[in-house]
């Protein structure tokens, strides 16, 4: 018998409402559950002990909630929605239209399934194996099929109409399910041949945009409001935090709580009165934030220690030699099959095993096409190197990746045709915040802290903090404005 069973409940979309999210987390916790993870597909993950799993189990049910355990049946819908409006919004996808599309899912989806808008960076376009992507077409979506366990893409012929995306991933489900087909012309003919679906020609194949990792932590301001994102270092949330978090987004009014595929948090709608008991929260449970870039740009497998702390290990080395890693995502595979995102790609294999425990192993780096994640192209970087030799081979790839950027142009270079001569002797003195680089300007003051124009950073107050993501005024670095004579 098992000591410990994983539970996985599915939040479509990666989308929860706070009162379902604390009901979950309420019949976690009277099983002695003390720390749930989030996982890649934006579900719900925890680790529950045999004598309590008949417990929560009589529970959920009770609750008409769906959930496996120990299983991966039907693997969660998931969708670019966590970052509508904070990062980048689309053309015509906007809230209605994600949940237009997710509550046509009233069944368990056996395929994994993404929706996601082409206009974002923030999650990935392939890893299910129907991809629904927008197109420049309002209320059209493009679909890519990859068949179960291979990395073969092929194009739906038409685009298909938000209206139908759950009618037609059901029927090509069933199709590639239930009756076996698997190649392109077979799956079409088998799905289009009982029933219509309101399309459009799709002329032409979909061009990937630059690949670009918003960074997804701490207070940020959009509009006249915030979003809170909330990240862990080892991917456990405690279900004492995250109840508390249910119960404010409950008291503010804040309708929904968004799940990321790099295993995160976003809270958005954040009004500008309610920042002080959000921070109230967070050092209640001694939540930091405000990672390193580098640290939040990985993703290892789910409910996985030896993933996670690999990434560890690395990030420790990125740190000490001050690995420049901007563009580029990580992703840790220990499993063959699994499913990790990441424009660079570390490949455990193990050469002695005994069991489930691996006595001996290489490490095989890969990165993508045009470094894109989400390119489904491989190359091969270095093969077989010890654990020991592995932070520096990255690093190596990382200096080979910022290289290419600049020889290909795909950073803007300055082209001076004149010598510039930086002026230091007049230059005027600011202070920047080093975690989202907001500047403090004694000649504007800030309005929003009440600091008046002309105040010295010297007599502002001792808990001034920066006014976009409340770092306290003792990180603020001095810096100098160059001036061009």
């Amino acid at each position: 018998m098992r000591d410990y069973y994983t539970v996985k409940v599915n939040l479509p979309g990666g989308i929860v409402a706070p009162g379902a999210l604390q009901t979950i987390l309420t019949m976690a916790h009277s099983a002695h559950v003390r720390t749930v993870r989030f996982g890649a597909r934006q579900q719900l993950l925890m680790t529950v002990h045999y004598e309590d799993m008949r417990f929560l189990e009589k529970d959920l049910k009770q609750q008409s909630m769906p959930y496996e355990v120990n299983t991966e049946s039907y693997p969660n819908v998931i969708s670019s929605y966590c970052g509508e409006d904070v990062f980048r919004a689309g053309a015509w996808l906007r809230e209605s239209e994600y949940h237009t599309m997710l509550d046509q899912f009233d069944y368990g989806p056996r395929l994994k399934v993404n929706l996601s808008d082409f206009n974002q960076s923030f999650t990935p376009f392939f890893t299910g194996n129907l991809n629904f992507i927008t197109s420049p077409e309002p209320h059209f979506l493009y679909l890519y099929i990859r068949p179960k366990q291979t990395n073969t893409l092929f194009r739906w012929p038409e685009l298909i109409y938000t209206n139908d995306v759950g009618r037609l991933a059901k029927a090509i489900e069933e199709a590639m399910l239930d009756e076996g087909k698997q190649t392109e012309a077979e799956i079409y003919k088998a799905v289009t041949s009982g029933q219509t679906f309101i399309t459009q020609p799709a002329v032409k194949e979909i061009d990937l945009p630059e690949f670009s990792l918003p960074y997804y932590e701490g207070f940020n301001r959009y509009g006249q409001r915030s979003w809170l994102g909330l990240y862990r270092r080892d991917e456990q949330f405690s279900v004492a935090f995250l109840l508390d978090v249910c119960a404010l987004c409950l008291k503010t009014r804040i309708g929904e709580l968004c799940v990321t595929t790099w295993k995160s948090l976003i809270i958005k709608g954040i009004e500008e009165k309610d920042r002080a008991m959000w921070s109230y929260v967070l050092g209640k449970h001694n939540i930091n934030v405000r990672h390193a870039a580098n640290e939040l740009a990985w993703q290892t497998e789910d409910q996985n220690e030896d993933g996670a702390n690999l990434k560890n290990y690395i990030i420790r080395f990125f740190a000490k030699n001050d690995t420049r890693t901007f563009g580029v995502c990580f992703g840790i595979q220990t499993r063959p099959k699994s499913e990790v995102f990441g424009s660079v790609l570390i490949r455990k294999r193990s050469l002695v095993q005994i069991g489930q425990v691996s006595l001996f192993s290489l490490y095989d780096i890969y990165f993508t096409e045009n470094f894109n994640p989400n390119s489904r192209t491989y190359r091969l970087f270095e093969k077989g190197l010890l654990k020991l030799h592995l932070p520096n081979q990255l690093h190596r790839l990382c200096r080979k990746f910022n290289a290419g950027r600049i020889q290909e142009g795909l950073e803007p270079v300055r082209q001076e045709t004149e010598k510039i001569e930086p002026d230091y002797k007049n230059a005027p003195s600011v202070h920047q915040c080093p975690h989202c680089f907001t500047v403090y300007d004694e000649q504007y003051g800030d309005e929003r802290a009440g600091i008046l124009p002309g105040t010295p950073f010297g007599q502002l107050p001792a808990d001034y903090a920066c006014s976009t993501c409340d770092a306290p005024k003792q990180d603020m670095n001095p810096v100098q404005l160059m001036t061009v004579v």
